[in-house]
């Protein structure tokens, strides 16, 4: 698309500073209504749902009607935000601050908000608006063993295209350190509860970067300086202020700003019960309560008088802060522009004008902004889904969280002490297994306990995704990068640490046991170990994708380890299993582990078990004298017409496990199952991470 003839563009490469590209974001009649929920019969106010879907069509009702079947949570809000400048949404708790920026960032589903959010005139869809956007949450999400430096360049491999150099990319970070005012704390970790590391106003500035590192158009914060004390809270603010500078539409609520910060800040928002109660600057706050009849004292700070004001008419009127609101139209009538006048205004003021979307966009992008691996209009205008390639992304994920678990050494320490543990209790207690029948019956309770106990292990993987969580749904929301590149990247990373458990487990037990077969029965020992933990850590990683708690998800794991064990066939045999619970028997991750290694150690049909008058071992006869046993034994052997010695077998391996009736399925298309159940549950964690993290309301 051509740039008008009556628009000015700055030459990039004349070496004069260039002047950003005038961006103005509005917001028209923006209104957006949640069901109230009913319990016990009645209609009882309740926190916005992001669950809840509504249309058009449901009534917007007034925001003091309690008996109405939804609530307003916007109500016709209007206004716009410009480049260069700093707008701040402002309100008491339950005011609509965080629902409005929701709104302007398209995280609330298209059909449930009525009205208009456009840029330069044109609507934002959700790809476009992903493209040059970003969204910083209220909380922290970061991984606490990564240094400043790290995060930010882990951030750039994932924002910034493949075709910008790495020594780009690394440029890219350092001024964006710079920038934040980072540069001391570069190298320092980010730090958790167990780990010291940067201050909480410089985390929160990490965090800002990372959604910041490729230079976006439009950038919403939720409460950036709550949790700060005033100088971190100030620091934050003058950072978004030179961001704003650079070139972006900066829109951020903010609950109670200092007066120090109330002078940076170039437009407010107030808003009540979801409806505007001032628009304008800063230094328009004291005319307008003089005019209103409420003047501020000249020793009192301007936004905590406003706050303080609304919170009284809220709580003393019944339609709350309705003549406020009313007063506020009025008052905003005579000064009010349209949107064509303001940007007229900036024509003759600044001898530039706003342009078509697309051209406006790719012009941000070669005079830097939108950080790309090209300035070209059409790679601008295209703007990809994702920056890189899958490769590249599961690569960087890799990248990263081998990086923050390689300075965790003791969550590794600890998972390789509780399976050395567990396996040299269990080595102690089946020390050198004999060949007899109650060697049999000891051999099954080690090979169910061993398997079932590779699965109660995997459980600690539980609270990985769960503390994850939030970040992964930052990073996707923006397209960092693909769902599916963090489910191969996880399985990957989490692979390496089961072979060394699986290897520390075989070592402890096999040989310690006494289990028989000799190298090769070892190996497939170990691999049908390494397969469970494959298994229980998929199934694990998927369980915790559902279940978002961590301790009603341990709950949900033991209890489900505890079905797959009271139906893997060691407590009853499958051919004992009534009809209708034997799907769950194939369904049980224990089932096939069990059936391995059993048949792994039985399968040796010379292997003698039980020899002349061992075979009476369990019965009232084994009360007898050795003469009366071996005088039943001869009448058996008279009985059967052969001679049957103290040296006769009579239960050999291949009786074992016809016994058990464990020789539905062979050892190795045991493993392959086993191995399979570990592909599908991440399967699984896949699918529901694709339908369960849209991150919008509804």
């Amino acid at each position: 698309m051509p740039i008008p003839d009556d628009c000015v563009v700055v030459d990039i490469d004349s070496g004069e500073p260039t002047t950003p590209v005038p961006f103005v974001l509005s917001f028209t009649d923006l209104s957006y209504s949640v069901r109230r929920r009913r319990r016990g019969g009645g209609l009882l106010p309740s926190r916005p749902s992001k669950r809840l879907a509504f249309t058009d069509a449901l009534p917007s009702p007034a925001p003091d009607d309690d008996n109405a079947p939804t609530k307003s949570l916007l109500d016709g809000i209007s206004g716009e935000a410009r480049d260069g400048e700093l707008l701040a949404v402002m309100g008491a708790s339950g005011s609509g601050k965080s629902t409005l920026l929701d709104a302007l960032a398209g995280r609330i589903s298209r059909g449930s908000l009525r009205g208009r959010v456009e840029l330069n005139g044109e609507p934002l869809n959700g790809r476009r608006r992903r493209a040059i956007s970003a969204y910083v949450m209220q909380d922290d999400l970061l991984y606490p063993m990564l240094t400043v430096r790290e995060t930010l360049r882990f951030a750039a491999e994932f924002r910034l295209p493949r075709a910008l150099s790495r020594d780009k990319k690394r440029a890219r970070v350092e001024a964006l350190i710079e920038q934040l005012g980072l540069a001391r704390d570069a190298d320092t970790i980010i730090g958790d509860e167990s780990h010291r590391g940067v201050s909480g106003g410089e985390r929160r500035r990490v965090s800002i970067g990372t959604d910041i590192v490729h230079d976006p158009i439009l950038l919403f914060l939720d409460e950036p300086t709550s949790g700060l004390d005033s100088a971190s809270a100030l620091m934050v603010v003058q950072v978004l202020r030179r961001i704003a500078q650079s070139g972006s539409v900066v829109i951020m609520t903010i609950h109670q700003p200092s007066a120090r910060i109330l002078n940076i800040l170039d437009r407010l928002l107030f808003l009540s019960r979801g409806r505007t109660v001032y628009a304008g600057t800063p230094s328009g706050l004291k005319p307008f309560f003089s005019e209103f009849g409420d003047p501020i004292p000249d020793n009192e700070n301007p936004a905590e008088f406003a706050l303080d004001t609304i919170r009284e008419l809220e709580h003393q009127q019944p339609d709350g802060a309705a003549m406020l609101v009313q007063f506020s139209s009025s008052w905003r009538q005579p000064q009010k522009n349209t949107l064509g006048e303001l940007l007229a205004a900036d024509k003759k003021n600044e001898k530039l004008c706003t342009m078509p979307l697309e051209v406006a966009i790719a012009e941000s992008v070669s005079r830097g902004k939108l950080v790309a691996g090209t300035a070209s209009s059409s790679a601008a205008a295209s703007m990809p889904t994702y920056a890189n390639p899958m490769s590249v992304e599961v690569w960087v994920l890799m990248k990263r969280a081998f990086t923050n678990t390689r300075r965790m050494p003791e969550l590794l320490v600890m998972r390789l002490g509780t399976i050395m543990v567990t396996g040299f209790i269990l080595a102690t207690i089946f020390w050198r297994l004999d060949d007899t029948p109650k060697g049999v019956q000891e051999r099954l309770g080690f090979f169910a306990m061993a398997m079932s106990t590779m699965f109660y292990v995997c459980a600690d993987a539980l609270p990985v995704f769960v503390q994850e969580r939030h970040i992964y749904l930052r990073e996707t929301a923006h397209n960092a990068y693909r769902r599916v590149s963090y489910v191969v990247a996880n399985s990957v990373v989490a692979f390496p640490p089961l072979v060394i458990l699986s290897l520390a487990f075989a070592v402890t037990t096999f040989f310690a046991v006494g289990l028989a077969g000799g190298g090769s029965s070892f190996a497939f020992f170990f691999l049908i170990v390494l397969a469970s933990f494959w298994a229980g850590s998929g199934f694990v990683t998927f369980l915790s994708a559902v279940v978002p708690h961590v301790m009603l998800g341990y709950t949900v794991v033991v209890a489900i380890l505890a079905y797959f064990l009271l139906f893997s066939g060691f407590f009853i045999n499958r051919d004992r299993i009534p009809n209708y619970w034997i799907w769950f028997h194939y369904m049980s991750l224990v089932k096939y582990p069990y059936q391995a290694v059993m048949q792994n150690e039985f399968r040796d049909a010379t292997r003698c078990f039980a020899r002349g008058i061992q075979m009476f071992e369990g019965t009232p006869i084994a009360r007898l004298p050795e003469t009366v046993k071996m005088s039943v034994l001869n009448a058996i052997g008279n009985t059967l017409g052969t001679n049957m010695t103290a040296d006769t077998c009579v239960v050999t391996g291949a009786d074992v496990l016809a016994q058990q009736a464990v020789m539905d399925i062979g050892r190795w298309k045991c493993l392959l199952v086993t191995v399979a159940f570990g592909f599908l549950f991440r399967f699984l964690f896949y699918i529901v991470l694709l339908l369960g993290s849209k991150n919008k309301r509804r």
